[in-house]
């Protein structure tokens, strides 16, 4: 894979950190780039993993042996993660030591060592691409299509990728880590799920569509968010004037995910994907912003449950902004009817509409902008739009 220079912030030049991100999103070559010197212990290969877990012990003869070399990166640290006690007693005996720990689900770690490390190693997270990252020589269409898993970008065949990378979820870190007994149930719930990005999430009617258990399904959500393929956003309710629902707004990491586990038929409507995989790739971009940038910024969805809805609405210390995405080419007055009813609850908040047009626009004091211009000009650290 090709390196591209990222956004991820700088981290303190002396201190240890996991990193988690899902598999592929180019943790373990940024690190290689920025800690060229640093010793690097690989858990994907199958005979350094065998030997760690024979004898995790093997770890203190690696770091003794390394000299003056005070930096150590451990990637996919959940496939052996006994060794966190071990990381843990290594950095108490020599406080000069820095461990960087990289992980791709944090379901054993948070089980089984995680907070061992509290205190001495930061918690950090690894996103796919940005399209600002990747310049304006990529096609953002691409990009609404495939997604912007790095090792799908970098590929000249990304529906193959694709694909093998889902197999590579259910086969490799589902089935071998024995997470699930039903393989198939599993795949038949991420498969309904896909009927449930960038939508409310009702786990009733996802168990039902699957033929399997509600509380199954919820244990399969908590495994695909704790291997970071998923996440959920909660309704905004401060300061709350209208009834709002109470369920979560669901969407997959990656717009190409989406697309790949999602079936396709005769009576799918094409627009219709289209819309939810634009929703999900504005998503991807805010949440990695909100994370990357540091502003203790949170995202959320607003929906009365009269039905009006607003896509996202992020909420932090210098952040308050209302958007709505709409995969159209023309803004209309309704299109607005949603952002005009947050202000007027939250005067204090800036609107935006995303659309799939060509010309800035503002409509009754409300920005419209093509939704590409916006996530092209997203950079970490600067503020999320200007008016």
């Amino acid at each position: 894979m090709r390196y591209i220079e990222r956004q991820v912030p700088e981290e303190n030049a002396e201190g240890s950190y996991f990193l988690f991100g899902p598999r592929g999103t180019g943790k373990s070559l940024w690190l290689k780039h920025r800690y060229p010197q640093a010793v690097f212990i690989d858990l994907l290969m199958p005979d350094t993993r065998r030997q760690l877990e024979a004898r995790p012990e093997r770890l203190r003869e690696i770091v003794e042996a390394a000299g003056k070399n005070r930096i150590f990166i451990i990637d996919e640290v959940q496939k052996v993660p006994e060794i966190l006690s071990l990381v843990h007693l290594l950095l108490e005996e020599n406080k000069q030591r820095q461990f960087i720990l990289t992980g791709s689900s944090s379901r054993k770690l948070k089980r089984e060592g995680v907070d061992l490390l509290a205190g001495r190693a930061t918690l950090r997270s690894f996103h796919p691409f940005l399209l600002s990252e990747l310049g304006a020589e990529y096609d953002a269409e691409k990009a609404l299509q495939t997604g912007l898993i790095p090792l799908v970008v970098d590929s000249p065949h990304p529906g193959e990728v694709l694909r093998s990378y889902i197999d590579l979820y259910l086969k490799e870190e589902i089935q071998q880590e024995g997470l699930v007994r039903n393989l198939g149930a599993f795949a038949r719930v991420l498969e309904t799920l896909s009927f449930s990005h960038a939508s409310v999430l009702n786990q009733s009617e996802v168990a039902r569509e699957a033929e399997v258990e509600r509380k199954t399904v919820s244990g399969y959500i908590e495994i695909v968010e704790q291997m970071m393929l998923s996440c959920r956003l909660p309704v905004f309710s401060k300061r709350a004037k209208r009834q709002l629902i109470k369920h979560e707004k669901f969407y997959f990491f990656d717009a190409g995910v989406f697309r790949e586990l999602r079936p396709k038929g005769p009576l799918d409507r094409t627009a219709e994907i289209d819309g939810l995989a634009l929703e999900g790739l504005v998503m991807q971009h805010l949440y990695a912003w909100a994370d990357y940038s540091r502003r203790d910024c949170r995202i959320y969805y607003w929906r009365t449950k009269s039905g009006t809805e607003v896509d996202f609405v992020l909420y932090g210390q210098d952040t308050f902004a209302a958007m709505e995405v709409k995969n159209s080419r023309q803004v209309h007055s309704k299109d607005l009817k949603s952002l005009k009813a947050f202000t007027e609850d939250y005067p204090e908040a800036q609107p935006l509409l995303l659309y799939r047009g060509k010309e800035n626009l503002k409509i009754d004091g409300i920005v419209c902008i093509p939704w590409n211009s916006f996530l092209e000009n997203l950079r970490v650290g600067s503020p999320l739009f200007q008016v």
